[in-house]
């Protein structure tokens, strides 16, 4: 019996859930130029321009049609050789409306043209139209269906047929390389691609490559679609229901932009629904008759933890119920606090302002002298009182002040140390939420009591699932310490809470029950045991694949002494310059203020990392 699957049968399937979505479903050729109900003019029309003027008129019936034009030729008429860069000013377009000006009661008026209307989802005009050809350059091609909402192609989708065994949703997403090339007049305006069998499904935008093209597997973000499911339908309801489709192109999507490159980021389905949920909890503690604890999101480590605060942060900001909120993000080290700081500071359209940098506590003090607004970075000593006083000054009374805390579950935070009341002292109304990568332990009971219960929870388990971050195997290797008997009782039943404070720059209490134990574990002879052993498996593992190797170490100093140990093993492995040897070690700029670690540093290595990469 022949086969009777194929890519039409897939792309049925699509526009028929669609359909259900109550989109307008229109076939590519019906519409193409010359034919009876054609809606462009040529082949190399990608906006359904007619649809987007009714559209504009609608949604802004009092700006005079004159400047209702001039919006249309500026979305129509790109004005960059940069693909992304258009792709960037359209966006704009998008979330903050067209600037234009006319003249009104004998004066010059200034407004801005909405291209939607995100409150009435209803009111826009929506639209999913398959085999639509373009024709540019003298290359003809014809994505499978193209998503148009007021007129404008927001996203692409390329099908390929589950059954044929030479193909893959990896063909389909070189598909999307190969129309960029060919047909990059309808890459100006997308907001999101998607790549499906029928059976596998990934999202992404124009800037990612194979690995950051992601499932989604829930629609309304209460049940997770398990592994192996429909993942095509529960994409497309998840995604492209009307409200929905509209609030992650607002507000959870961002262009990362580092100075040198530009990154395009969708949301993964994992954040949306957190920072949503999120944002609920936040309108409800923050309330008049709220508790000022939020909540906590634990999103595991890799799955996009510093964007999921910054698409929180994002969308708070335009909550009318916030009435412009300061925020405040916490960290408990300062080489986090710059981290996190360049990760907003770098998607500053989504915050719709600059962030700020609080220096030191004065400069915090005068930071939060303001009526509103403001996205301001601080670590948590700076909120300790002065030295001759044990409460803090008042700050801020407002209610519209936001503390969004990272890694909110460390014992950094001090919460028998009186951390969290000298932050109530100085915001006794601000509304306290927490994000972290580790689960809360079961018998800490401070953090629920300042942040709340858990708001969100994706886990290790279904960041694999999900391709966020790697599974993790591991080998159990033991350097034991050899102590002396009258030593033993010397190490602290708590070490592990001190040790997780070790970065602290206010850290006094805790210098001699580290210093005790540190010089255990970093001794001479057992570093140079550990050495030994690490070149030993390093080496073996080489002879079976090619690999690399990263070490992390308990402190600075025992970084640098491993270092040097498996220097003295292996001298040809190291090289002065960055560029050259098999290792090289990397620490954060308070190690490049040493002398003696200066020797080893590299300068393009990431602030806060404390180990060492051995490449084979």
């Amino acid at each position: 019996m022949p086969n009777q699957f194929t890519e039409t049968t897939v792309e049925d399937a699509a526009l028929e859930i669609f359909e259900g979505l109550r989109y307008t479903i229109l076939h590519g050729p019906t519409i193409a130029p010359g034919e009876m109900f054609a809606e462009r003019a040529n082949y190399s029309d990608v906006v359904l321009v007619e649809r987007l003027r009714k559209a504009l008129k609608d949604i802004n019936s009092k700006i005079p049609v004159e400047a209702i034009e001039e919006a249309i030729r500026k979305v129509l008429h790109p004005d960059s050789p940069s693909l992304i860069e258009n792709n960037r000013r359209f966006h704009r377009f998008l979330t903050d409306g067209i600037s234009v000006e006319y003249r009104g009661d004998g004066r010059i008026v200034h407004d801005q043209v909405r291209l939607f209307d995100f409150d009435k989802p209803e009111k826009n005009d929506w639209v999913a139209a398959n085999q639509f050809t373009i024709i540019e350059n003298r290359s003809n091609r014809r994505p499978d269906i193209i998503v148009f909402v007021n007129g404008i192609p927001l996203a692409v989708i390329e099908l390929k047929n589950l059954a044929d065994e030479n193909t893959t949703v990896r063909d389909a997403f070189k598909q999307f390389q190969t129309y960029q090339r060919d047909i990059p007049s309808l890459f100006p305006y997308n907001e999101v691609l998607m790549i499906s069998d029928g059976l596998e499904a990934r999202i992404g935008t124009l800037t990612s490559g194979w690995e950051r093209f992601m499932p989604w597997r829930t629609v309304e973000g209460e049940d997770i679609a398990p592994k192996g499911s429909l993942e095509m339908e529960v994409l497309l309801k998840g995604v492209f229901d009307k409200r929905r489709f509209l609030d992650i192109v607002r507000n959870f999507i961002v262009f990362e932009d580092d100075g040198r490159s530009l990154n395009k980021k969708v949301a993964g389905y994992h954040q949306f629904h957190a920072v949503n949920k999120a944002v609920e909890c936040t309108l409800t503690a923050a309330s008049p008759e709220g508790n000022r604890r939020v909540g906590v999101v634990w999103h595991t480590q890799g799955s996009g933890k510093s964007l999921t605060m910054a698409f929180y942060a994002g969308k708070i900001i335009q909550q009318s119920g916030m009435t412009n909120p300061t925020l405040i993000v916490l960290t408990d080290r300062n080489d986090l606090d710059d981290q996190l700081f360049g990760t907003f500071a770098s998607c500053q359209d989504l915050l719709r302002q600059t962030p700020e940098q609080a220096e030191s506590r004065e400069d915090l003090r005068d930071r939060l002298q303001r009526s509103s607004g403001g996205v301001i970075f601080t670590t948590i000593q700076k909120f300790l009182p002065e030295r001759n006083s044990d409460r803090n000054p008042l700050l801020s009374d407002r209610h519209n002040v936001v503390v969004i805390a990272d890694e909110a579950h460390r014992s950094q935070y001090g919460f028998i140390e009186g951390f969290a009341r000298h932050m109530r002292d100085a915001l006794p109304r601000a509304a306290f939420i927490g994000f972290t990568a580790t689960p809360l332990e079961s018998g800490d009971r401070s953090t629920p009591a300042v942040f709340g219960d858990y708001i969100d929870v994706y886990d290790i388990q279904r960041a694999v699932e999900d391709g966020a971050t790697v599974r993790i195997y591991y080998e159990g290797r033991l350097a034991k310490l050899e102590l002396k008997e009258e030593e033993r009782p010397k190490i602290d039943p708590e070490f592990e809470e001190i040790t997780e404070g070790e970065e602290v720059t206010i850290k006094e209490k805790l210098k001699t029950k580290w210093a005790r134990m540190e010089a255990m574990v970093g001794t001479e002879h057992r570093l140079g045991l550990i050495a030994q052993d690490i070149v030993n498996h390093f080496e073996r593992r080489l002879d079976a694949m090619d690999g690399k190797a990263m070490i992390v170490c308990m402190s600075r100093r025992i970084c640098v002494d491993l270092y040097d140990a498996i220097k003295k093993l292996r001298p040809q492995w190291h090289n002065e310059d960055d560029d050259k040897g098999a290792i090289k070690n990397h620490h954060d700029r308070l190690c490049r203020r040493r002398s003696r670690m200066a020797t080893s540093h590299t300068e393009q290595a990431a602030p806060g990392s404390v180990g060492q990469a051995i490449q084979g």
